[in-house]
């Protein structure tokens, strides 16, 4: 398995479909916002820059849903088995750590029957008391599974199915890939903050405020499109009235640099947690980029 990443603005696309033709490949996307649909500029898809080259798992899911690591894992293992079945190269492109280290890992997430009567005897519960709840029976290590009553009661539900299953609980211990060749789009930081700034400047004028206020229009409401974070965070207040142009431009544009900061933040932990990360500068030649890879690919497999 190629997995191409980097920081927002590095390059990752055009490079994952330079390989793609090379290789006869596909993509499959490891972006946790490019999966719903609507959501186009805001989420930088790009979707010009694959030409004739398939991708898989854009445009997934309808604007205000809350998509989960479950189901990625899920979509992904379908996708790649699909491209594989067809005797194609799945390479997975995006910059999404926490996807890109999960595929790596082997994690698989087995489905988790619902539960009525937990569900019931957790309803009238505080967000506070049910992530304490969660809290028992593990370590928090991120938010989204409390950062709403549902996902924290869906997140209890599963906590406590594998308490009472150690099997499941087993069958979810991972299994890690042996062949992944991981590439990092290596960019130095000036380089990229000139190119974050660029890129925020020409989808504003290609008309990203319209894309959220169309959103919005059509009945999203606000707060789960402010959930997303970045452009839908800040363009959403900017639309309902609560910063001005000027204000959320400037807010936008350091929120997306301390973005880049903490993309490659995860990076830098994952070589720590043992992973091996093949840096190539992003603005190397096509022709050598692809060639570095194939070489990469070949030595993975001996």
């Amino acid at each position: 398995m190629i997995f191409i990443t980097g920081p927002t603005a590095s390059g990752k696309t055009r490079r994952a479909v330079d390989v793609a033709r090379a290789i006869d490949g596909e993509i499959i996307s490891a972006d946790s916002r490019q999966l719903y649909r609507g959501m186009d500029l805001g989420t930088g898809k790009d979707i010009e820059e694959y030409g004739e080259i398939p991708y898989h798992l854009i445009d997934i899911c309808p604007p205000g849903y809350r998509y989960n690591l479950f189901e990625y894992l899920r979509d992904y293992a379908a996708a790649r088995d699909d491209i594989q079945s067809r005797g194609k190269q799945p390479i997975v492109c995006g910059g999404t750590g926490l996807y890109i280290e999960s595929i790596v890992k082997g994690i698989t997430l087995p489905p988790v029957p619902e539960n009525r009567e937990l569900r019931q005897s957790l309803e009238n519960k505080t967000l506070d008391e049910l992530a304490a709840i969660l809290g028992g029976y593990k370590t928090l290590h991120n938010t989204t599974d409390v950062d709403s009553c549902k996902r924290a009661i869906r997140a209890i539900e599963i906590a406590s199915y594998y308490h009472e299953h150690p099997d499941a609980a087993r069958a979810t211990e991972p299994h890690p890939m042996k062949d992944a060749v991981i590439i990092l789009v290596d960019i130095p930081r000036e380089d990229r903050r000139r190119r974050i700034s660029a890129r925020l400047k020409s989808r504003l004028e290609a008309g990203m405020i319209d894309e959220v206020a169309g959103l919005i229009n059509s009945g999203i409401a606000p707060d789960d499109l402010i959930y997303y974070g970045l452009e839908y965070k800040y363009l959403t207040l900017y639309v309902t009235g609560r910063l001005t142009l000027e204000e959320m431009t400037q807010q936008l544009e350091i929120a997306i640099h301390q973005f880049a900061k903490r993309q490659m933040t995860w990076f830098r932990g994952m070589e720590r947690r043992g992973f091996t990360l093949h840096k190539l500068p992003y603005d190397l030649p096509a022709a050598e980029f692809v060639e570095r890879v194939k070489e990469l690919e070949k030595n993975s497999n001996h």
